[in-house]
């Protein structure tokens, strides 16, 4: 995501396409190379431009209208000062005359634009919230094929309407919708669905130049191909919706990524502007060349129109930038009570270590029980996605079904018990379950459901899984399920003492065993695992398709036990918050609940806004600690539900707004979510999945 200077460096001939189509560069010369530039190679310009928009925002779709509400504030924010600025033009024009005016208003508004080329705006504000919603209900695939659907309805009224047109009854249907838009280029018809390629193609390997090359060529002549015949037709109401158009952007996305160069935001804010502009330019071209009497210069001779549109454009984008700049809206400070922030590349790097421990053939499955160890599930299963990992594992249903809604694509394996009831919905969503015993093998079978399950082997730890001298028969006994894997989990891997390496190995030849007695019954499972963080750093050459990771992939370690594999793991979490009021307490006071501290000294006390209902242990009360400006202080008095006390009277510099670091680095102190575990009295495992709904998670880049 970080070098795609192809994609910004395509910005600029994109905005002067769009340009083309409103001047007709080629009028004066040829009328088929004007149906080529104009009604062919610039309908390019639009869907590149929503592609780049999902492209971009993949990694937010998974956070929900959280995610995508900045891209959706910048676009109305843009959209209404791209209004006020066509204003004069509307008035002069005598848009504010018509009959019906408040319904013609309402429906340009929120359809067709304020002004004709500003279409594009509205339709981005009604697509971004429209394909959240198509993600979140359908997955990323089944989202994609419902925008696909919408975008062949919006072809029939566009450049295939003559053919709806000898349809009476789609005739009818397409009347009804012309009468709440003028065209189906859209944002319901055509937005979704290139802000759902654009999203695709940010988490897919990239295509060789050279086959998106001669994909692109392909599938362009086929496009324009249809263009052409369409015309011949005379079936084309509007000419912006080609059913090869897909094919064609999916191709030219794929060349402009291969060319590997840093982003130019100065072209990219170039290229906005020019779209924005140009058609007060062809106003001014026109006026100027009139009062000029250079009409038959600078207007007649289409060529020399253009190219005036577009030196003048491009001279009033760059006043029109520097006026955006410094009176467009601005950010609004966050004002965060208390938040995590999460390393996107500290999770990249773990990621990499990890995968230089695996088997040859072997894979991850990253497990994101509990939001991800608290780190937030979806954002993180839409990282991992676009780095290949394929396989996640959930605690339970609901947090599968989670992660399907925010587009997750992988093998998503349930590692809990689901109810047998839930048995179809699992299937609806191509879920995997977890078979936890003998009982919930049978009843799943009863259901008569093609259940995806992997089967949980209990080969000494004795909480889930069918025993490992049984597992062939149970197997056996339950044809309807679709066996595509078999597990065991490892309860002392993480130790080592000579007594916890013995039971460990006694345990995977146990294993070995059950997988042996499937073999002999013709059964081979596509998936086989044993090892979770400490099984995969602490022991090697299982034979196993799969590593189910979760804290270390997090760069964290349970308890502070170092792993026999050689890895240099780099935590991704920090845990925030604020200081909201200081005050100094006499010596001799009392402070807080129990007035368990006790002022030695004269002692200021920062209240801090994070308490137990966040996750911060009530255990730590009198001995946890905190960084204050780069700076060590100590917990004073027990931790309350929603707020806590630092001690800091030898930092008289604190005041309220102050960040405080609970977990993280400030300066060069670094307080470890190790260190807060073991003063809390548990493990990290713990500590992080009981980080709280309310905390706000940041992702950075």
């Amino acid at each position: 995501m970080r070098r795609q200077g192809g994609l910004d460096r395509f910005r600029l001939p994109a905005a002067f396409l769009v340009v083309a189509i409103h001047t007709g560069p080629l009028t004066s010369f040829t009328e088929a190379g004007d149906v080529f530039l104009t009604s062919v190679l610039a309908r390019v310009a639009v869907p590149f431009f929503l592609m780049v928009t999902g492209f971009f925002l993949h990694p937010r779709w998974a956070e929900g209208w959280a995610g995508i509400r900045p891209a959706w504030r910048k676009t109305a924010g843009l959209y209404l000062a791209a209004t006020l600025l066509y204003l004069p033009l509307m008035v002069y024009k005598g848009d504010f005359l018509r009959k019906n005016l408040l319904w013609v208003e309402f429906r340009d508004l929120l359809f067709n634009g304020t002004f004709y080329h500003l279409w594009y705006f509205p339709a981005l504000l009604l697509a971004l919230p429209l394909t959240l919603l198509l993600i979140r209900s359908l997955g990323q695939r089944g989202a994609l094929r419902a925008a696909g659907g919408l975008y062949l309805l919006g072809v029939l009224g566009d450049s295939w309407y003559g053919l709806a047109a000898l349809l009476p009854p789609l005739d009818a249907l397409y009347r009804q919708l012309f009468f709440f838009f003028d065209y189906t280029r859209n944002g319901l018809f055509l937005a979704p669905l290139f802000l759902l390629l654009g999203s695709e193609l940010a988490r897919r390997p990239e295509l060789s130049p050279k086959t998106a090359a001669a994909g692109l060529g392909i599938s362009f002549a086929v496009m324009t191909a249809e263009a052409f015949w369409l015309r011949s037709m005379e079936w084309p109401r509007h000419d912006s919706m080609y059913l090869a158009l897909p094919l064609v952007m999916v191709f030219l996305f794929s060349l402009l990524r291969s060319r590997k160069a840093p982003g130019n935001k100065a072209l990219a804010e170039l290229g906005q502007s020019i779209y924005v502009i140009h058609p007060w330019s062809i106003v001014l071209v026109r006026g100027g060349a009139k009062v000029l009497r250079l009409t038959w210069l600078l207007v007649d001779n289409s060529v020399l129109f253009y190219l005036s549109v577009c030196v003048l454009t491009v001279l009033l984008s760059l006043g029109w930038g520097g006026f955006w700049r410094r009176f467009g809206p601005k950010r609004k400070p966050r004002t965060r009570r208390a938040w995590v922030e999460v390393d996107r590349p500290a999770l990249r790097h773990n990621l990499r270590e990890l995968r230089s421990v695996l088997e040859e053939g072997q894979r991850i499955m990253a497990v994101l029980k509990a939001e991800g160890y608290g780190h937030g599930a979806a954002p993180l299963a839409a990282l991992l996605e676009d780095e290949g990992v394929d396989a996640f594992g959930t605690a339970t249903l609901e947090e599968a079904l989670a992660l399907r809604r925010a587009g997750v694509c992988g093998t998503i394996l349930v590692l809990g018990y689901v109810p047998p009831e839930a048995a179809g919905q699992a299937v609806r969503h191509r879920l995997t379950l977890t078979v936890v015993d003998e009982a919930h093998a049978a009843a799943l079978e009863e259901t008569g459901k093609p259940v995806h399950v992997h089967w949980k082997v209990d080969t000494g730890m004795h909480r889930l899984g069918v025993p490992w001298e049984r597992l062939a028969e149970a197997v056996k006994a339950a044809p309807h399920l679709v066996t595509e894997g078999v597990y065991t989990h490892l309860c002392v891997s993480d130790g080592r003492s000579k007594a916890e390496e013995s039971f460990t190995i006694r345990q995977l030849e146990r294993f070995h065993s059950s997988l042996d007695r499937l073999a002999q019954a013709g059964i081979r499972p596509k998936e086989i695992h044993a090892q979770a963080s400490y099984g995969l750093l602490n022991y090697t050459g299982l034979g196993c398709t799969l590593a189910r990771v979760g804290i270390a992939l997090y760069g964290v370690l349970s308890d502070g036990v170092r792993p026999r594999g050689a890895v240099a793991l780099q935590p991704a979490l920090a845990l925030k918050s604020r200081v909201v009021s200081v005050r100094t307490v006499p010596a001799g006071e009392g402070a807080g609940y129990g007035l368990a501290f006790r002022a030695e000294r004269d002692s200021r006390l920062a209240a801090v806004s994070i308490g137990y209902a966040d996750g911060v242990p009530r255990s730590l009360s009198g001995r946890g600690e905190a960084l204050v400006r780069g700076q060590r202080v100590s917990f004073a008095g027990r931790v309350c539900m929603d707020q806590l006390l630092l001690d800091v009277t030898d930092l008289p510099e604190v005041k309220p707004g102050d960040t405080v670091t609970l977990i993280g680095r400030d300066g060069d102190q670094v307080l470890s979510a190790e260190a807060m575990a073991g003063a809390a009295g548990t493990i990290t495992n713990e500590l992080l999945s009981r980080l709280g709904p309310r905390l706000e998670r940041v992702f950075f880049s």
